[in-house]
C-alpha cells in the first residue's frame, strides 16, 4: 500500500467500464460465438454420422470446461458472503459477474437434451430407449416416480427390518433382464430423472447467482445502504450453498461419469469441485490484473488482495492433487475392474503420456511456483500463472472426456466409426472448433456483465478495509 484510502477516494458512484473500450472485443467474441454456433449446428444435427459422434464429445468437452469456471465463480461468491469476507470486498464484483455467466452457459446445453446427440455420449440412454421404446412417456415418468419412492422405503424396510420388497415396474422389469447393473442404477439413471437434473442445474444456482448479484448491485443505489444488504446476502448464502454442492456433484455425474455407466467413484464430485475452485479463480485474478491494467479498481485493489488470492489458488492447487490422488490410490489398490477401467483407459498409448504429463503440470510445477510469497504480490506474475493453471485444466478435462470417446462410439456403431479405439484421428479440430465457440460466448457475456454495473460495492460498509488491506 502507497497510503491510507479513505472515503474521499472512493467515487461516490463507485467505477464503471467505460463500454466503448470494450465494445470492439464483445463485437468479435459475438460474431465467433454465432457463426461457430451454426457450425457446430451442422456437425452435431445434420453432418455424416461419424462426424456427429465425435463432434458431440467435442462439445461436452468445451461446455464442460466454461461451466466450471462460471460454477466455481458462484462458489466463491457464496463462500465470501457466508463468510463475511472483508478482504474479498473490493473484488466481490468481479466474483458475482464471472459467476453470472453461469445462467448463460443453458444455451450450449441445449444440444445435450436431443437424443440424436444423447445416442453418441450416453450407452445407457439408449438402453433405455430400447427397452422401454414402445411404453408410453407418462407411464415411464409415473413408473419413475413411484419406483424412486419405493426405493427410499425399502431403503428403511432394510435398515430396520433386513428385508426388502420386489417393485413392480415394467422399465424397471425389463431393464433386469437386458443388464443387471444398469437396473440397479434405475431409480437415478434414467431419462425423466436425467431431464430434471440437467434442467436444475442452471435453474436453481441461476438463481442464486441472480439473487445474490441483485443484492450486491442494489446496494451501490439504496440511499440508505447499511448492512441489512449483508445479512441478507450472509443469509441467502448459507441456504445456497447445498445447491452449488449438488450442482457440481450429480453435473459430474450426469454428463461426464454418465458416459460410461459401468464406472463409479466416490471422490469423482469433489475432484471436480477442486478443478472448479483453482480455474476460476484464475479468471478471478486475471479479470482483476486486467481491470487494473486498464485503469480501475486502482484504490481499492492492491498487491494484497492478488497475494491472497494466490494463496488461494496455492491451497486449491493442492487440495486439487490430494483428491486426484486419493481417487487413483484408492481405485487402483481395490483393484475392482468396475473402477479400474477408467484408468486403463488413460494410460493406454499417448494418453499415458498425457496423464503423467497433469500430474506435473497441475500440481508439481504450479505448488513450486506458487510457494513463492513475492511472487503472489506481482499481479502480472500471478496472473500469468492463472493463465497457465487454465491451459492446464484444458488437459485436465480433455482427460476426462475424449479418451471415452473412441471406446464409446465404437462400442455403439463399429461399422461407422471404425473399431474400439482409444483416439480417433483428426478429431482435434471439431475439439478445438467447439472450444473457441463456447469459449467467445463466455467471454461475451463476462464482458456484457463488467459493463452493467459498478465495478466494485463501493458503498459496502467494509469497502475501506478492503481497500487498505494488509495480509
Amino acid at each position: 500500500m502507497s497510503h491510507h484510502v479513505t472515503s474521499h477516494e472512493i467515487p461516490v458512484n463507485g467505477e464503471h467500464l467505460d463500454k466503448s473500450k470494450i465494445a470492439k472485443a464483445k463485437t468479435i467474441a459475438l460474431a465467433v460465438m454465432v457463426i461457430g454456433s451454426l457450425l457446430s449446428v451442422y456437425l452435431l444435427f445434420f453432418a455424416p454420422k461419424a462426424q456427429q459422434g465425435s463432434y458431440s464429445y467435442s462439445w461436452v468437452f468445451a461446455l464442460f470446461y466454461f461451466f466450471t469456471l462460471a460454477l466455481g465463480a458462484c462458489f466463491w461468491t457464496l463462500l465470501h458472503n457466508v463468510s463475511n469476507s472483508g478482504w474479498g470486498t473490493s473484488v466481490r464484483r468481479v466474483m458475482e459477474n464471472v459467476g453470472s455467466v453461469f445462467p448463460w452457459l443453458s444455451i450450449f446445453a441445449i444440444p445435450l437434451l436431443f437424443p440424436s446427440v444423447q445416442s453418441y455420449l450416453y450407452e445407457w440412454m439408449n438402453m433405455h430407449r430400447k427397452v422401454g421404446g414402445d411404453i408410453p412417456t407418462m407411464t415411464l415418468i409415473s413408473e419413475w416416480l413411484a419406483g424412486s419412492w419405493n426405493w427410499v422405503l425399502n431403503g428403511f424396510r432394510y435398515i430396520f427390518t433386513g428385508e426388502t420388497l420386489p417393485m413392480a415396474s415394467t422399465m424397471a422389469d425389463r431393464l433386469h433382464h437386458a443388464d443387471h447393473l444398469m437396473y440397479n442404477k434405475h431409480w437415478y439413471m434414467n431419462l425423466p430423472f436425467w431431464y430434471f437434473r440437467s434442467a436444475m442445474f442452471f435453474i436453481a444456482l441461476g438463481y442464486v447467482i441472480y439473487r445474490l448479484r441483485k443484492l450486491s448491485t442494489a446496494q451501490d443505489t439504496d440511499p440508505n445502504p447499511g448492512t441489512v444488504h449483508l445479512f441478507t446476502a450472509r443469509r441467502r448464502a448459507a441456504a445456497f450453498l447445498p445447491i452449488l454442492a449438488l450442482t457440481v456433484t450429480f453435473a459430474a455425474f450426469d454428463w461426464l461419469k454418465g458416459m460410461d455407466y459401468t464406472w463409479f467413484s466416490t471422490m469423482y464430485g469433489v475432484y471436480i469441485f477442486a478443478g472448479c475452485a483453482i480455474n476460476s479463480m484464475g479468471v478471478i485474478i486475471i479479470t482483476t490484473y486486467l481491470l487494473r491494467r486498464a485503469g480501475y479498481l486502482k484504490n481499492v485493489v492492491t498487491q494484497e488482495h492478488f497475494h491472497i488470492m494466490g494463496k488461494l489458488l496455492f491451497a486449491f492447487t493442492v487440495f486439487w492433487a490430494y483428491v486426484t490422488f486419493s481417487q487413483y490410490f484408492l481405485i487402483w489398490y481395490a483393484n475392482i475392474t468396475e473402477e479400474t477401467r477408467y484408468f486403463l483407459i488413460r494410460n493406454t498409448e499417448g494418453w499415458n503420456i498425457a496423464s503423467i504429463a497433469l500430474v506435473i503440470l497441475h500440481f508439481v510445477v504450479p505448488f513450486v511456483i506458487l510457494l513463492q510469497q513475492w511472487l503472489k504480490k506481482k499481479p502480472h506474475l500471478l496472473s500469468a500463472v492463472a493463465v497457465y493453471m487454465l491451459l492446464v485444466h484444458i488437459l485436465d478435462i480433455y482427460l476426462i472426456v475424449i479418451p471415452e470417446r473412441g471406446i464409446s462410439l465404437g462400442n455403439i456403431d463399429h461399422k461407422t466409426f471404425g473399431n474400439i479405439s482409444v483416439s480417433i484421428q483428426g478429431a482435434w479440430m471439431g475439439d478445438i472448433l467447439a472450444f473457441v465457440t463456447i469459449g467467445a460466448g463466455f467471454v461475451f457475456f463476462l464482458l456484457r456483465a463488467l459493463g452493467q454495473h459498478s465495478l466494485y460495492p463501493h458503498r459496502d460498509p467494509r469497502i475501506l478495509e478492503s481497500a487498505n488491506l494488509t495480509n
